[in-house]
């Protein structure tokens, strides 16, 4: 394999690994806020007991997590030199602000938090673990806006005396961070990612209710406390999954107009085609020009690109060669219009056309582990009802092993098809990913690295699933009552 080709393959594997911390990170954090705040209004110890059991599992990810963030930015200059060099004046803008704004938000907040239990009043406590939630929702408002800008350059010029793309001013600054494929993609990811905490809680404290029905006996007040927290959990995910598929659809729009080739290429549709069928399963051709088989629901294409004629890959392809890269009206943005002849001139054979298979079917697994995640919400909400204990053994093990699982993988699935789509584009309809790679890194530099990272995220991957079993399979700790210290020079105690 060529540099491109193992730097595409490091970036992904390191991004999708990171990412699995992120969903929860985002979610659990103001779950657990919510669960702190009954236990300050009410003064009951079941909140107590559950803030501090799942502000553990949550503490755990997301020191993972933090570890795992470090090496995203790492590899725009080792991999992505040319890429960095390019967009440098305008991806460095919002991730700048991340860390000095989001990051030092959330790593300030939740370090008064973890050790400011006894030192602090409750409600200035309460809001420690608040600001440390919005400090993540921010640190993703920013991530996704240089994703955003990605898959829609706008606000940005084309410099021709140093070949960098520049933002265009304040202005430009200001229509970056309200690129509509930003604010429709923030929703659909928060609110995924609350479909994954939930399901987190939920999983969690329904397999102590199994185990307390299979045991036959539990600490006074745990069976009440876990069966709150198994609702609760659902309830949230079953919320959050009807807010994923309304922004999911507003999400699937805003991409057609943006990037008509993804939503063609996601469906498998190669000819334009008016009242457009979704595609159940479509077989194409080797070469990727024409349907085989197909099973199809008519129209519901249409309806959910929002048009209804719907632009196919073959014809996208010859739009690429008559006219370059075009939005679904025909546009361009304005860095798209200005870099148009370097591109026609430096890549006269480029293929707009990306992997087929891929963007189908990580489309179609996105969607089903959401869908089969929402109906293992029901299910849980359903087999606990009036004060019933579910039926311990395998099958309720693994339905709550799988009820967090399937919408973690769902967001992975939906996240390579985003990226994976795009392509051959780093930056869309501007910078060939092929263009992207550092020129003086050599294929075997990046093999060894991709091995080295491979080897010590796997070892990060154990030592987070051991951790994260081992203290949730604990269960609800004992809670003392919380007494603020007046002795200022007292030692911190650490809460965990």
């Amino acid at each position: 394999m060529d540099s491109v080709t193992l730097a595409r393959w490091q970036f992904g594997i390191t991004t999708v690994y990171h990412f699995l911390f992120v969903p929860i990170t985002i979610a659990m954090s103001m779950l657990v806020a919510v669960l702190q705040t009954m236990w300050v209004k009410t003064g009951k110890d079941a909140y107590l007991r559950l803030t501090k059991f799942f502000g553990k599992l949550f503490l755990i990810n997301f020191a993972l997590g933090v570890v795992t963030g470090i090496v995203q930015e790492f590899q725009f200059g080792m991999n992505w030199s040319e890429y960095s060099r390019f967009v440098g004046d305008v991806f460095g803008a919002p991730l700048a602000l991340e860390a000095l704004l989001a990051f030092f938000l959330e790593s300030t907040f939740i370090g008064l938090w973890i050790f400011g239990w006894d030192k602090l009043p409750k409600k200035i406590h309460l809001l420690t673990i608040y600001a440390a939630a919005f400090g993540t929702m921010l640190s993703a408002i920013f991530i996704l806006a240089a994703n955003s800008w990605m898959q829609n350059p706008v606000g940005t010029t084309f410099n021709e005396a140093t070949g960098r793309a520049e933002i265009a001013g304040v202005e430009g600054f200001l229509e970056v961070l309200a690129n509509p494929i930003l604010w429709v993609t923030f929703p659909h990811v928060i609110a995924s990612a609350y479909m994954v905490a939930g399901g987190l809680i939920a999983a969690v404290a329904g397999w102590h209710l199994g185990k307390i029905r299979k045991d036959g006996e539990a600490t006074p007040g745990d069976e009440k406390t876990y069966r709150f927290a198994v609702k609760f959990g659902a309830w949230v995910m079953l919320a959050a999954s009807v807010a994923t598929v309304i922004s999911g659809d507003q999400q699937s729009r805003a991409m057609t107009e943006v990037q008509p080739m993804k939503m063609a290429a996601a469906e498998g549709l190669f000819n334009t085609t008016e009242n457009a069928p979704f595609s159940i399963l479509t077989i194409g051709n080797r070469e990727g020009t024409e349907q085989v088989f197909a099973i199809e629901i008519p129209g519901l294409l249409s309806f959910m690109s929002g048009h209804e004629t719907v632009k196919g890959i073959n014809d996208l392809r010859e739009e690429f060669k008559e006219d370059g890269f075009r939005r679904f009206d025909g546009s361009q943005t304005q860095l798209q219009q200005e870099f148009a002849d370097q591109l026609a001139a430096n890549y006269p054979d480029l293929d707009p056309m990306p992997n087929i298979p891929i963007a189908y079917w990580t489309f179609r697994l996105m969607m089903g582990f959401g869908f089969v995640g929402i109906g293992l919400s029901i299910l849980t909400l359903w087999l606990v009802r009036k004060d019933k204990l579910p039926k311990p053994g395998l099958p309720w093990t693994v339905a709550m092993f799988a009820m967090p699982l399937l919408p973690l993988f769902g967001i992975s699935f939906g996240w390579i098809f985003t990226e994976m789509g795009r392509q051959p584009w780093v930056v869309a309809g501007v910078l060939p990913t092929a263009s992207g790679v550092s020129p003086t890194v050599s294929a075997g530099t990046v093999l060894f690295s991709l091995i080295t990272f491979t080897l010590i995220y796997g070892g990060l991957a154990v030592l987070e699933v051991w951790l994260f079993l081992k203290y949730a399979k604990k269960g609800l700790p004992e809670v003392a009552p919380v007494e603020v210290q007046t002795d200022p020079d007292a030692p911190l105690t650490f809460a965990y």
